[in-house]
């Protein structure tokens, strides 16, 4: 059973989506803090040719909050303002008609709470992008909220019956030292890395990586979506 525990992301880039995709159940890890002027809210498009930064208005964000305790801005003046910008950035592209209508659909719906606003966004663009991933909150689940870091990630992968943990390239240098710990408790550590992916933007002779996944939707059609999603390779133990 693989298990992936990530926070939730605002339209998060393709590699996110990689990971969920390459595990059998997907842990929303929102009963930790937030993270103030990380990727839980915000996230970057292609204005102008050039990769700028679009937000999920929060009420009252703080580090020293969990995820689940802080709550969306729903004002449908705020919302309509940020369909517009995307608008303007891709009614051009050549999916814009076929993606835009799941975008609209995550940022028009009318949940409050963070974690649950993400979780939602999760299905609706997972079931675009044909992520059949089981989805689960880390607070639904009854584990030991008294452990941290790595100790706490082997006991939900336990709770799940999971013999093989993913995590981003990020995770390498905060998970790969207890290889020894994972090995012990019968998980194996995989961390997917995203091969290059170049696809066709407005401009031909110029590419901007690492967008959210809404530029990859406004330039690939549901079917190259999908084949993106395997484009990836494992690092295994953390070691490149």
């Amino acid at each position: 059973m693989k298990i992936g525990i990530m926070q939730p992301y605002f339209f998060p880039y393709l590699g996110y989506w990689q990971l969920m995709c390459a595990v059998d159940k997907y842990v929303v890890y929102d009963d930790v803090n937030f993270i103030k002027g990380g990727r839980i809210n915000r996230n970057n498009i292609l204005i102008n040719g050039k990769a700028q930064q679009i937000n999920l208005i929060l009420r009252e964000p703080s580090p020293n909050k969990m995820i689940n305790e802080i709550s969306v801005n729903t004002d449908d003046r705020i919302k309509k303002k940020l369909i517009k910008t995307i608008e303007m950035a891709y009614h051009k592209a050549p999916f814009f008609d076929d993606a835009m209508g799941c975008v609209e659909s995550v940022i028009m719906q009318a949940e409050q709470s963070l974690p649950q606003y993400l979780y939602n966004s999760f299905l609706i663009l997972g079931e675009y992008l044909g992520i059949n991933t089981e989805i689960i909150m880390s607070s639904s689940l009854s584990k030991n909220n008294s452990l941290k870091g790595y100790k706490k990630v082997i006991s939900i992968c336990e709770l799940l019956e999971g013999d093989e943990y993913y995590n981003s390239l990020t995770g390498v240098p905060l998970y790969s030292p207890y290889r020894n710990e994972f090995e012990a408790a019968g998980i194996e550590l995989s961390f997917p890395v995203m091969n290059e992916v170049i696809y066709k933007q407005f401009k031909d002779d110029e590419f901007i990586p690492n967008l959210s996944i809404i530029d990859v939707m406004m330039f690939n059609s549901q079917l190259e979506c999908k084949q993106l999603l395997k484009e990836y390779h494992l690092i295994k133990g953390g070691e490149q």
